[in-house]
């Protein structure tokens, strides 16, 4: 007969979750920065998946207690024949000491911990304290999320909205209101009584009826009710559509016959890690892709990544295409906007200036961020004409690339959520 364990613990198949979270947390820095090196190694269709990581086993030791010997104790070494007091002794080539990569008989020793970050885990840590910056929530949907908002007070609602302190202000303030009068008449009265008791051949009669309105105002005033159904104000909530950030980014790439195949590798990488930031952690943010050498065309996401068309350089071609398209589509005061732009920098001579005017007249004032890298590690003309822009427009950004190695460091220092530390 087969025997069937079920496991009904709470953490079912998972147990070791928690463990791997707080391992992750623990050792977060060393996990980080083995991510960043994998990432420096990967081609660009393997950027998304799972990674074997390997942290050093200095990184993961902890210190430990144990009992010392304790007491008093005398030892006995033993002298040398090369060495007194006072002598320097060098360093052991490299090599010595017992080290080395020779097979040996002896000794123990500890192998570095290696183990697998899944595919989310992964792109969680690649992604971290990351933002767009400057982003605003602008736009009402067409099937708005709605969260409530403090209204002042109404007179029914359900006991938990019941607002003690403003009910009872008004429960006193009633009161007021209601016995003021009768107060002030029941005091001319009990004075009038007064009066008349000090007289020696007074009516009693008169005192008998000035009694009795005493007591009826004593017991009209004593009927007033210290809280009222309509003293009853209850905090009152309204429920207002919540506005949502949508944005927009506009990823422009140079693909001229100066961008060799190495620079266009490093664009795309680029890209592609701007292309999986934004599609993991933003819903409402639309991308727009524009290849240009002497003419720009807006193109999908395929052909963006894939087409092999070349020609010439002349920059300005893109920017006054991504300028119409803003316009007849992306109303700045709907949409945050955003460019990178991609280039190796080089531009037919007397495009550059052009390109920095477009950028300063008609772009950046419609833009939240523009960012642009370059592929290459010499200054061509369209840098100098950029460099130009930084010191009076905050929200553009330019920074170069030489190597792979270089793509993620640079994306990370772009895009850092304010406040967070390189």
């Amino acid at each position: 007969m087969a025997l069937q364990i079920i496991d009904r613990r709470l953490s079912g198949k998972n147990k070791s979750v928690g463990n791997r979270e707080r391992f992750i947390r623990r050792y977060k820095q060393q996990i980080t920065e083995a991510v960043r090196r994998a990432v420096s190694t990967r081609g660009i269709r393997e950027i998304e998946q799972a990674e074997n990581i390997t942290i050093p086993k200095r990184d993961i030791s902890e210190p430990s207690f144990h009992h010392g010997q304790g007491g008093v104790r005398d030892t006995v070494h033993p002298g040398n024949r090369e060495y007194v007091t006072g002598d320097r002794i060098e360093r052991p080539e490299r090599g010595g000491g017992g080290g080395g990569s020779q097979a040996s008989d002896s000794g123990e020793g500890q192998d570095d911990f290696t183990f697998t970050l899944t595919r989310e885990e992964f792109m969680q840590l690649f992604f971290e304290d990351l933002a767009l910056p400057r982003l605003l929530r602008t736009h009402i949907a067409e099937n708005p999320t709605y969260k409530l908002r403090r209204s002042g007070y109404s007179e029914d609602g359900t006991p938990n909205n019941l607002a003690i302190v403003r009910s009872m202000r008004g429960a006193l303030g009633r009161r007021i209101a209601l016995t003021r009068g009768p107060q002030r008449e029941l005091d001319r009265l009990k004075d009038a009584l007064a009066v008349l008791l000090l007289q020696p051949l007074h009516d009693e009669a008169e005192a008998a009826e000035l009694r009795e309105r005493i007591a009826r105002l004593e017991k009209r005033i004593r009927k007033t009710p210290w809280l009222d159904p309509i003293d009853l104000r209850f905090r009152a909530h309204q429920r207002v559509p919540e506005p949502f950030s949508r944005a927009v980014m506009f990823c422009v790439m140079d693909v001229s016959g100066s961008m060799d195949e190495e620079r266009k590798d490093l664009a795309k990488r680029f890209f592609i890690l701007l292309h999986l930031f934004l599609t993991r952690h933003y819903r409402q943010v639309e991308i727009v892709f524009i290849r240009h050498h002497t003419q720009a065309a807006e193109v999908d996401e395929q052909e963006f990544f894939y087409s092999q068309e070349s020609g010439g350089t002349v920059v300005s071609s893109a920017l006054v295409l991504l300028e119409e398209i803003i316009r007849a589509r992306y109303p700045a005061g709907d949409w945050n906007i955003y460019v990178a732009q991609a280039s190796d920098g080089d531009n037919f001579s007397n495009d550059s200036g052009n390109c920095r005017t477009l950028l300063e007249d008609k772009i950046l004032p419609l833009v939240r961020y523009y960012a642009y890298l370059q592929v290459a590690e010499e200054e061509q003309n369209l840098w100098q004409e950029y460099s130009q822009l930084l010191i009076t427009h905050p929200e553009f950004a330019m920074r170069k690339v030489a190597q792979a190695s270089e793509i993620y460091p640079v994306f990370r220092e772009l895009f850092r959520k304010e406040g967070v530390q390189a």
